[in-house]
């Protein structure tokens, strides 16, 4: 394997001469593969090749397992590895910006002023009641488990400070994950199927209960503003992407997303394929492939 694309003279020559990718001709001088821009552009084009290998639209999944082992190797075990560094990997990447997320004007402008407000505020000093309103806050204390986690930790009505890990994130805890669940679900979707055990499942995978996400995803439920816009559902009014690292917010459009998954085009649809079409799109759910994210749903689940 050769560069930074790992590409083999092999590949190479095959894509050139098969493939009809002629941009750099390398038939006869494999030390052509060596040079970045020759070897990113074979590496696109066998990602691109592997896309639709055998006139078959291919997951991700298989796309990366394939370009390590072959399309031959790409459910095979040795290649597993594999595709869980390169999730571990894809989740450290930087964040997008606000101005790529949001595509309403006034959205994109309210994002902007409230990610440079964040950016000069103390995380130290955002509270519950800084990013809850109060109504939501009176059902919080109204919950037993809940005002028991609160008063044991001396908090007071109007200041409730939020947990913070020790690069002062601040998070949910699984209790007050649990009731924000249950709130949203006794409010707005008391007839669907939906299980407060479920979302929170959801939440500790795709961002481990913090509250303004992980990586690209936004918020408790990593729900993004094209996806909540999209959905259609009115409880909560989003501005701006800001409004998505709201507790509430975030677990309500979540909610919406699983219920309106539960029944993808008109299907009564499982567990397996509601959780993967959550954390990457429907049309990318392939039941038949190993997702180490249902996994981590699952031991989430106990």
């Amino acid at each position: 394997m050769m560069g930074i694309m790992q590409i083999s003279p092999k590949t190479a020559e095959r894509l050139v001469r098969d493939l009809s990718y002629p941009t750099y001709e390398v038939d006869g001088n494999s030390k052509l593969i060596y040079k970045p821009f020759v070897n990113v552009y074979l590496g696109a084009a066998h990602l691109k090749w592997l896309s639709n290998f055998e006139q078959i639209e291919r997951s991700e999944e298989f796309m990366v397992r394939a370009y390590k082992g072959g399309t031959k190797k790409a459910t095979h075990k040795s290649t597993l590895k594999y595709w869980h560094n390169y999730l571990s990997v894809k989740e450290t990447l930087p964040t997008r910006t606000v101005f790529e997320v949001a595509p309403v004007p006034n959205a994109l402008s309210a994002s902007a002023t409230a990610v440079s407000t964040r950016k000069r505020t103390n995380p130290a000093k955002i509270t519950w009641d800084s990013r809850t309103s109060p109504e939501d806050m009176e059902e919080m204390w109204n919950n037993a488990n809940v005002s028991k986690e609160w008063n044991k930790s001396g908090e007071k009505r109007g200041k409730v400070r939020l947990s913070h890990d020790t690069e002062k994130r601040p998070y949910l805890s699984r209790t007050e994950q649990r009731a924000v669940a249950e709130i949203i679900l006794a409010k707005h979707f008391s007839t669907s199927v939906v299980k407060p055990t479920v979302l929170c499942a959801i939440a500790d995978v795709v961002s481990m209960r913090f509250v303004n996400g992980v990586g690209q995803r936004t918020g408790l439920m990593g729900i993004d503003y094209p996806t909540a816009r999209d959905l259609g559902y009115k409880g909560y009014i989003v501005k701006s992407l800001e409004d998505l690292t709201t507790p509430f917010v975030s677990m309500y459009f979540g909610a919406a997303n699983v219920a309106w998954l539960s029944e993808y085009e008109g299907r009564e649809r499982s567990p397996q394929f509601v959780v993967e079409a959550y954390i990457s799109g429907p049309q990318n759910v392939n039941l038949q492939e190993t997702c180490p994210r249902w996994l981590k749903f699952e031991e989430a689940l106990k």
